[in-house]
């Protein structure tokens, strides 16, 4: 039979997962950082998930699709035990109380404050996003400073990405990230490996092409975890 289904454009698709969190039928799930529609007959052609999409990747269709099945959806729904969409998508903030422990040993008390910290699966709008000095490091980068929560992490929100691994388009997602929330400043984390320019040259064009006059500033890390001048 023909009617109205959802149609999502994965080339637009940032793997927020909004949608399918906006999806009652769990008809949307995040595979390998995109969208995808599961089964045609979990949807219900009513579209939660349009508005919800940030990136304008979804839209309806006319075509072929089996009928919706309300019995199958219920079914579905009761054996899943886990949110709608990607675990990791859900934006929450995580609170920290001062002075966890001791200076001494806080090298060893995580200083995160939001989740998730993908840039792929960070939503383009959250209320830890308003009033934030914003973290954006390369992901390998905490590994190689043993005090980079205490150093960088503390009181800020952090996203993190490889564009070498990444299928992501880094500056439209941070473009609208900063342009969608009120950023108080901006810090670039690299390592000094040529690919890690990647991710200082999308935040900066990001930063540039919103029009906002913010502090920011790019910090290069060395292989063996020592800060580069210049």
């Amino acid at each position: 039979m023909k009617r109205k289904i959802i149609e999502i454009d994965e080339s637009k698709c940032n793997g927020c997962g909004l949608c399918a969190d906006a999806c009652h039928e769990r008809a949307i799930s995040i595979i390998d950082g995109k969208a995808k529609l599961i089964r045609d007959d979990y949807c219900d052609g009513l579209g939660d998930c349009l508005p919800a999409c940030p990136a304008g990747a979804i839209t309806f269709i006319e075509r072929e699709a089996v009928e919706y099945d309300a019995e199958a959806v219920k079914e579905n729904l009761h054996e899943s035990t886990e949110p709608c969409g990607c675990p990791g998508a859900n934006a929450r903030s995580i609170a920290r109380t001062a002075n966890e422990a001791p200076a001494e040993t806080s090298a060893t008390v995580s200083e995160l404050l939001n989740w998730p910290v993908q840039i792929r699966l960070a939503p383009v709008k959250a209320a830890y996003f308003d009033g934030a000095n914003l973290l954006v490091a390369a992901d390998c980068s905490a590994y190689t400073r043993a005090g980079f929560h205490r150093e960088f992490i503390r009181g800020k929100t952090t996203l993190i990405g490889c564009p070498k691994l990444d299928d992501v388009d880094y500056d439209e997602k941070l473009f609208a990230i900063i342009s969608n929330n009120e950023i108080k400043s901006l810090t670039v984390i690299r390592m000094e490996v040529p690919c890690c320019g990647g991710i200082e040259q999308a935040a900066v064009s990001a930063l540039k092409r919103s029009g906002k006059f913010i502090p920011w500033q790019v910090v290069t890390l060395g292989i063996n975890g020592e800060i580069k001048e210049g």
